[in-house]
């Protein structure tokens, strides 16, 4: 049972997957933290003083009821810079796919299908070239 196991994780990259997972989660701690105690303190004094996170529009008289923008954009300042960060790892650690060649096409003179510049036969009429 314990080898079928095994063989399970090896074949199926669930260890791989499971290992993403978990630097994932840690990568997001981090940049949350990069966010909330480092990015924001100094916009907030620039917005005014005070925390970022705790801006709100009340809407109604004991402000019990509020829209917390506040929360909202430390969300949003946080997603655009974990997405930014695993864009710029992906970058980095997966090659790049290459440039399809170009190639070179001509209209065949029977049937004005596009065919490659060097073909000898139209693949859409038969016709010799």
């Amino acid at each position: 049972m314990i080898a079928e196991f095994r063989a399970f994780l090896v074949k199926s990259n669930a260890l791989a997957l499971a290992i993403g997972v978990i630097i994932g989660v840690a990568l997001g701690t981090v940049v949350t933290s990069l966010v909330e105690d480092i990015i924001m303190p100094p916009i907030g004094l620039l917005l005014g003083g005070g925390d970022v996170a705790e801006r709100v529009i009340p809407l109604n008289a004991d402000g019990s009821v509020a829209i917390r923008y506040g929360e909202f954009i430390m969300a949003v300042v946080t997603f655009v810079l974990v997405a930014f960060i695993v864009w710029r790892i992906s970058k980095a650690f997966v090659p790049a796919e290459p440039e399809p060649e170009r190639i070179d096409m001509r209209a065949c003179p029977y049937c004005l299908d596009q065919i490659p510049t060097a073909a000898r036969r139209c693949r859409a009429c038969g016709s010799e070239l």
